[in-house]
């Protein structure tokens, strides 16, 4: 059952974002990948953003103000961000570059989410802003060319939080680093759109514990496709994907637009499963603050409804086994907007609804 649903999620998912957010990509652009799976589509999306424009790589600089701006010149670090509290350090764009550095908050640097050593310094990859972040230099040079991971016992741990050490993440038992939740979605995004980008550009890259050449290993995308579900598309990967395919590189990052593909390329049991249509409702939908929110229909496979805002946090959550449908209370001072809901089964996402709350 758990198979059927991802492919009805998934589609479901694409849909919600997009009516929810501006992720403008041109009507037509994804016009030739549609229909496709497994590796034909791969081949498409590869087509699709392949020979974008290259900038250089000073030009990293200047751009990181359209792709990485806070707001008010303020660094958006991946590396050193705490969503929804006080950074350890705050970086401005232009005047803290580094430079040398001998701990955290000295300045920041340009970090290949897909390291340079896995590349080869390839002359395009290395300046591919879809994958390139301003982070703090002290902790880009910790993460160094490690695997992305969930990591059991860390040897060490960044003033946000972010750690390495030895990973637990079935598959790899060796160092790894691993970013903050918040921040999951992204990195993962932005290593499926390298193995995409590249597919067939490959020949004198090298290998990693997470990839051979531009093909990511079993065990790390297994791990890419849970983070790219547990952290959904937030605006600040929108505003990004959309600057540089407006205002650098002009090709687009296609998980940012459709996280859905990542499945439909992915997972194996993509083409082996039918489409169910699923006899789930949420009602009343928009709905207004201090109404009762109802989930109904074929609801028992279901644990756990969470409503959550555009950024993937959680603001309202129902659990236990439901008979008949859930019932999830909105608070009269509720803000009003749109909202993702989430039907959990065993912990996982297994549904996406839109709602829209007046």
């Amino acid at each position: 059952m758990r198979a059927i649903m991802k492919k009805s999620f998934f589609l479901l998912v694409g849909l919600s974002f997009a009516l929810f957010v501006s992720a403008q990509a041109p009507s037509s652009y994804y016009n030739s990948a549609n229909g496709l799976t497994g590796n034909q589509l791969k081949s498409a999306l590869h087509n699709i953003i392949k020979g974008h424009t290259t900038v250089s790589y000073a030009q990293l600089w200047n751009a990181f103000w359209s792709t990485d701006n806070k707001g008010n010149g303020v660094v958006w670090d991946m590396y050193s961000d705490r969503p929804g509290g006080t950074p350890p350090y705050t970086y401005y764009l232009g005047q803290d570059q580094c430079g040398n550095y001998s701990g955290e908050g000295d300045c920041y640097n340009r970090e290949h989410s897909w390291p340079q050593s896995w590349f080869n310094n390839d002359g395009t990859a290395r300046t591919d802003l879809h994958h390139i972040f301003p982070t703090d230099g002290y902790v880009n040079g910790r993460r160094n060319n490690y695997a992305y991971g969930e990591v059991g016992s860390a040897s060490w741990t960044s003033r946000n939080g972010s750690k390495l050490g030895t990973c637990k993440t079935p598959g790899f038992s060796g160092t790894a680093f691993e970013p903050i939740d918040e921040y999951k979605g992204d990195l993962a995004r932005a290593l499926m759109y390298m193995s995409v980008r590249y597919y067939t550009e490959d020949g004198s890259w090298g290998s990693s514990d997470m990839t051979t050449k531009s093909e990511i290993k079993p065990w790390a995308i297994q791990l890419l496709l849970r983070w790219n579900e547990q952290d959904p598309v937030s605006q600040k990967e929108i505003d990004r994907n959309n600057a540089i395919y407006n205002d650098y590189q002009h090709n687009r990052n296609p998980f940012v637009d459709h996280p859905e593909y990542a499945r439909m390329i992915w997972d194996p049991t993509w083409n082996a499963i039918e489409e169910m249509q699923s006899s789930v409702f949420l009602f009343p939908n928009p709905i207004e603050r201090g109404q009762t929110l109802h989930v109904s229909g074929n609801v028992n496979r279901f644990d756990a409804v969470t409503v959550c805002d555009l950024c993937g946090h959680t603001v309202l959550k129902a659990s236990g086994k439901a008979v008949g449908d859930f019932a999830v209370n909105l608070p009269q001072n509720f803000n009003r907007g749109c909202y993702i809901v989430k039907l959990m089964c065993n912990g996982n996402v297994v549904r996406y609804e839109k709602l829209l709350v007046k």
